[in-house]
């Protein structure tokens, strides 16, 4: 295996050695609990180049270690591994056999069941056998530390934390770090920069309380949202219309976020809480193991989406397909429908909704006044401030907004007066953020949960968004900004819709050098944008033009747009792309023209141009080629840059955009998206140092013999349809170099590609493909 290619790291500057030396943090882990959790975490793990000792019960057949070969497995059918080959550094074992090799392991994970004799008897074995300085934690959900460590000595004490994942480890970035009153700080600093560093997550430090933050509050909020709906009469459709939008929640709503996490987890984890919480928590009102249409439901076997229903259906007992939820006053299913909500007409509005006096209404106010009172009133016990609150909800849950978020946005004094109305005790909590003007009473400031105010950070990192509250761009038009960014790097940022480059980017594009050699060294592109890097040229501006049969305005976009590309390529200054999220078509062309990729781990990259009717037609072509020129000779480039082409798939990781060639073997990878910006940064600076820019390419071309050769490369299984074959010829014809072949220039190739596109377009195969892809975001195949 080439390890190489698992290579990843959040700050490439400050690491020894190659670029996927991650040894100054951490080298071998080991996870002990093979479920979906252990197993991701594991994945994660492995995904960040770590090599993992995964253990789980010994199997009882030939194969001890099959349990734990099982959780590999599941992870590979769930997409837990960002690149195939990463599951070759997760091996598996069993806790009777390999016990001992967790001598090896600098953090040991425990991710058993939720059951506190069983995690202080593994404890009890991984003392006896664990490296000293070596990280321990749990993954529990719910127990506190101080239960976990009892009686177990000073040493596994100042050693062990609470390092608690959510599912799935690799897409959820929330990692909630607990340590104990002997936890040693040096436990405590090296979980949180493997967490944030390696594994690429966003850490909020919790309380030693039951349930930390996230399900401490979001758990109850669940409770409250489900049992207040059913008294209510709400039906299934109508409480999670609620609980959908107006609550800045995902569509899922209650009883949707139910199903996906399994209704079996209420015994489980619900009865884990009311066991260890206070007496005297508002929780145990909303006590949501003692339902009966809940046992009901259990009873029957209707835990949700990995059953054979839950709240909704969509397979009935005979196997067909169906569009159900249950009903709460008969038990049984029906057809769903369009909840009749009249008061969500107030949707943007969630103060609104709460005044108006139907169901719906009196629903939303029982659930946002017990949520923001149960909020407040518990900070001061799990939270050093409502900052961390708000980011445990937004991250673990996915909501738009926190709690204390929420009640800013619909008022303090409002929601004061309104529950004393209601008979609520008012927090103290809630009475600070009144006399301060709000939980955050100034941009970047918020409460500590003493009532303090704590005082935006002096260094609050880069982002974009930091720099619009106080500076402007050196340049800007609608579609994209130039930003000073400090010690002469600037940055490029695109800020259309979804980052798709319109005739406006391409202009700021052209706009650049002369900017940075005014008083710049270097310059990265890159933006805050968590979805995408940027999703590709405007379909609008190729539909406009091929409606019109403006053929000369269509030519002088594409033109421009590779004018442009190219330009950047061959600038007297380093170009550093930072490129997370979706980089697809023109983007990723833009992308590849960089000197150097700073990618997300998480980088969605690809040139799928043929699904539209179309070929990457701002350089896409001619770079990939040369960068498959520089790893494979002859033939074999221009047959893997068609390959991918033809493809015209878009790789889920930046391991696999790697693979693909978007990626170079040396352009770090960080696993922190919220590193992105600064690695790129840090390297266009470090290139600016002593920089010299590329010498014009020349690529050897193979002429007509090339062409016959990469079209007799079609599987007969992709069943291509007449129009991709159409597609398929002119990019081999391209890759070939035209009708003679020879030795061409980058611009030359760049000018086939103009000339392919401009033949494509007048076919009406094309204009339809263009169409169907902007109308429905789908591909049409015809």
């Amino acid at each position: 295996m080439d390890n190489t290619k698992l290579a990843v790291s959040a700050e490439p500057d400050q690491r020894p050695g190659s670029q996927g030396d991650d040894s100054w943090l951490i080298t071998r882990a080991a996870v002990i609990g093979a479920g979906s959790m252990g197993s991701g975490i594991a994945a994660q793990l492995a995904n960040a180049g770590v090599s993992v000792l995964l253990l789980d019960i010994a199997g009882e057949g030939d194969d001890r270690s099959a349990p734990a070969k099982a959780g590999v497995t599941r992870q590979l059918k769930a997409g837990g591994f960002m690149h195939p080959d990463s599951a070759l550094l997760v091996e598996a074992g069993n806790i009777d056999d390999d016990i001992e090799r967790l001598a090896d392991a600098e953090w040991i994970v425990e991710a058993i069941v939720e059951d506190l004799d069983l995690k202080r008897f593994l404890y009890r074995k991984i003392e006896q056998v664990r490296r000293a300085g070596s990280v321990v934690s749990s993954n529990t959900s719910t127990i506190p530390l101080a239960q976990l460590v009892e009686g177990m000595g000073d040493r596994f004490a100042g050693d062990f934390v609470i390092t608690h994942f959510f599912n799935p480890p690799r897409v959820m970035p929330l990692l909630e770090l607990v340590g104990g009153n002997h936890t040693r700080r040096e436990t405590i600093q090296k979980a949180r920069r493997i967490a944030k560093i390696v594994m690429g997550k966003s850490v909020v430090n919790c309380r030693d309380t039951p349930g930390f933050i996230a399900n401490r509050i979001g758990n109850y909020w669940m409770s409250v949202a489900s049992l207040e709906a059913m008294k209510l009469g709400l039906g299934v459709e109508e409480a999670d219309a609620v609980m959908g939008q107006p609550f800045g929640i995902p569509r899922t709503g209650i009883f949707g976020l139910f199903d996906y996490v399994g209704i079996q987890l209420v015994p489980l984890v619900w009865g884990s809480f009311m066991r260890i919480l206070p007496a005297q928590d508002a929780h145990r009102l909303h006590d949501i193991t003692k339902d009966e249409f809940i046992a009901s439901m259990l009873s029957r076997g209707l835990v949700g989406r990995f059953g054979p229903g839950g709240f909704y259906r969509r397979k009935n007992a005979a196997g067909e397909r169906v569009d159900e939820v249950i009903d709460f006053s008969t038990g049984d299913y029906r057809a769903r429908t369009e909840p009749d909500v009249s008061s969500l007409g107030a949707i943007g509005d969630l103060r609104a909704l709460c005044e108006r006096p139907d169901r719906a209404g009196r629903y939303a106010w029982k659930v946002l006044s017990h949520l923001i009172a149960y909020a407040a009133g518990n900070a001061p016990e799990i939270a050093d401030d409502v900052a961390a609150i708000d980011k445990a909800i937004r991250l673990g849950y996915n909501w738009t907004y926190g709690p204390f978020e929420l009640a800013d946005r619909v008022g303090i004094d409002w929601l004061i007066a309104k529950l004393s109305g209601d008979g609520f005790e008012v927090a103290p909590l809630l009475r600070h953020a009144q006399r301060s003007g709000g939980f955050y009473p100034e941009r970047g400031s918020y409460l500590r949960t003493d009532g303090t105010i704590a005082s935006p950070s002096k260094n609050p990192g880069l982002s974009l968004a930091n720099l619009r509250r106080g500076t402007q761009p050196l340049r800007t038009n609608s579609s994209a900004s130039i930003w000073d960014i400090g010690e002469g790097v600037v940055c490029f940022e695109i800020h259309t819709k979804m980052n798709a480059c319109d005739i406006d980017v391409v202009e700021m594009v052209e706009a650049l050098p002369a900017i940075v050699k005014s008083g710049f060294c270097a310059a990265i592109i890159g933006s805050d944008n968590q979805r995408a890097f940027s999703a590709g040229a405007k379909l609008d501006t190729f539909i406009e033009h091929v409606l019109a049969r403006d053929w000369a305005s269509l030519r002088q976009f594409i033109v421009r747009g590779q004018s442009a590309w190219l330009g950047l390529k061959y600038a007297p200054f380093p170009v550093v792309a930072a490129a997370g999220g979706l980089a697809l078509g023109g983007g990723c062309e833009l992308m590849m023209h960089a000197d150097e990729i700073v990618a997300h781990s998480e980088l969605s990259a690809g040139l799928p141009e043929r699904k539209v009717g179309i070929l990457p037609g701002w350089g896409g072509v001619t770079q990939l080629l040369l960068r498959q020129a520089e790893r494979l000779e002859g033939v074999a480039a221009p047959a893997a840059a068609f390959a991918t082409i033809v493809g015209a798939n878009v790789g889920g990781s930046a391991l696999l955009a790697r693979d693909a060639g978007f990626l170079r073997p040396q352009d770090p990878i960080v696993m922190n998206r919220d590193h992105l910006l600064p690695s790129a940064a840090k390297r266009a600076k470090k290139l600016a140092d002593s920089y010299v820019a590329p010498a014009f390419a020349q690529i050897e071309t193979g002429g007509g013999e090339v062409a016959r050769q990469l079209m007799a490369t079609i599987n007969p299984g992709m069943s291509l349809s007449p129009t991709d074959v159409r597609i398929a010829e002119k990019l081999a014809w391209i890759l070939s170099g035209g009708e003679g072949g020879g030795i061409l220039s980058e611009a030359a190739m760049m000018a086939l590609e103009l000339e392919a596109i401009l033949d494509l377009v007048e076919f009406p195969e094309t204009l339809a493909r263009l169409q169907h892809m902007r109308n429905t975001n789908k591909p049409l195949l015809n």
